[in-house]
């Protein structure tokens, strides 16, 4: 269900989207591994959230400017390194920008990459899957 809810409400936060470096998670949790993807952009492109949700975060993190958004179904997408031009508790629609790219993301082969994550919980999940185009893990029901 909400496989099939994120396929209608969420899009490629910049476009036109190049995927630079794929999901690859860890085997461990506390092992090394790339929790999410990386898409690249020319820098100050606008970015945009992926789904309609809450931010949760916008700001600094760790030197990194950071943007985390809560949607429907306990899901969690992050953005980095982005200027936010969004605050804690702002309602966004899918598409709403949020920020502007910076550069500075490691390991980035162009002008500037923006890493794309995606949460449930405390488990990482391919963002890709939210586009219909990642690999998907089916998780338990979480019954209230």
């Amino acid at each position: 269900m909400v496989l099939l809810l994120a396929l209608l409400l969420f899009a490629w936060p910049v476009v036109p989207p190049e995927v630079t470096r794929a999901f690859d998670p860890p085997a461990q949790p506390w092992l090394a591994g790339h929790r999410g993807v990386d898409l690249a952009g020319p820098p100050l492109t606008a970015v945009r959230s992926a789904g309609p949700g809450t931010v949760l975060f916008a700001g600094g993190l760790a030197g990194r400017g950071v943007v985390s958004i809560a949607h429907a179904g306990g899901l969690r997408t992050t953005y980095e390194p982005v200027t936010a031009t969004v605050s804690v508790g702002d309602v966004v629609a899918q598409g709403d920008p949020i920020g502007l790219l910076q550069t500075g993301h490691a390991g980035c082969p162009a002008a500037a990459c923006l890493h794309w994550g995606l949460r449930r919980g405390s488990l990482y999940l391919d963002p890709l899957a939210l586009l219909g185009l990642g690999r998907v893990r089916l998780l338990p029901v979480q019954r209230r």
